[in-house]
């Protein structure tokens, strides 16, 4: 798979993988692909925990659903995202962002606005969706064949100072990389949020793998081999869609649009179709 293909099919894998281990040769090339991100001065801030033992498998995706539900429950998932949720397709068509939820059970469909609304809290307890999302989230982390973990070094790594803004780029230019990589080795890659939101949880992770305090923990991965097969979760949902190059840049300045040349030059990347428009 060339680059721009690889740009093209990248997106995350919100389903179970295939229950096969990701091979030696594999893992390697993640990690010494991930290594050649630019860094500032060649700091090289990054370590990688590979995760392939059952019973910290298990404990995290315990870790994980428990965030998920709690999140929910509180309503600081829906305060925090709730400006991304769209909810039919028309929506997600006119913003060309956010993500589409689109697979809903039969019996929260016709309230799914006002459950993922403001006043969550109680609703989402009520009406079983914090369960519900909690439980997919327990399962398809426990099912994973690997996990990653990503510490950054504390003495690059300063939010709030220039070491940390230039820490969190190279931190950016890691994960492409491997989502990148995984997207030409047919492996999946989902990002699992929920548990560095929840400080006592972050913690509990922290403790599991034995992550130094030298170094801060800052994203952990699940992946395995795609297996298309696989029924969808209960609720999911779908982020094909883009916004118009035209509407990300501009030339020279903010105030100035993109010249007529530019903006109807042939998409190298797309081709004569243009970016995905539908979710």
């Amino acid at each position: 798979m060339d680059l721009l293909e690889a740009i093209r099919k990248r997106k995350t894998t919100n389903t179970p993988f295939r229950p096969e281990r990701i091979s030696d040769e594999h893992k390697r090339l993640l990690i010494e692909a991930a290594s050649r991100a630019p860094s500032h001065f060649n700091s090289q801030p990054w370590r990688f925990i590979v995760i392939e033992d059952r019973e910290r498998i298990a404990q995290i995706a315990d870790i994980a659903g428990d965030s998920m539900k709690r999140l929910m429950d509180e309503g600081a998932f829906v305060a925090r995202y709730r400006r991304y949720f769209r909810f039919d397709a028309e929506e997600s068509m006119a913003t060309g962002s956010g993500i589409y939820v689109d697979n809903v059970p039969a019996a929260l469909r016709p309230m799914v606005r006002l459950v993922f609304s403001e006043q969550v809290g109680s609703l989402l307890s009520k009406f079983g969706a914090s369960t519900i999302l909690g439980n997919d989230q327990r399962k398809i982390v426990r099912s994973a064949p690997m996990l990653l973990a990503i510490a950054l070094d504390r003495q690059e790594y300063r939010p709030g100072e220039l070491s940390g803004l230039y820490a969190s780029i190279t931190l950016g230019a890691v994960i492409q990389t491997l989502w990148l990589v995984t997207t030409a080795l047919n492996i999946g890659m989902q990002f699992i949020s929920t548990p560095l939101e929840v400080a006592e949880n972050k913690a509990r992770i922290v403790a599991l793998l034995k992550i130094p305090e030298t170094h801060e923990l800052v994203a952990i991965f699940r992946m395995g081999y795609k297996d298309p097969s696989v029924a969808r979760n209960t609720i999911d949902w779908t982020s094909n869609q883009r916004k118009p190059f035209t509407e990300l840049a501009r030339y020279n300045d903010w105030e100035t649009p993109l010249p007529e040349p530019f903006a109807s030059a042939r998409s190298l990347l797309w081709g004569d179709g243009g970016a995905p428009a539908e979710p």
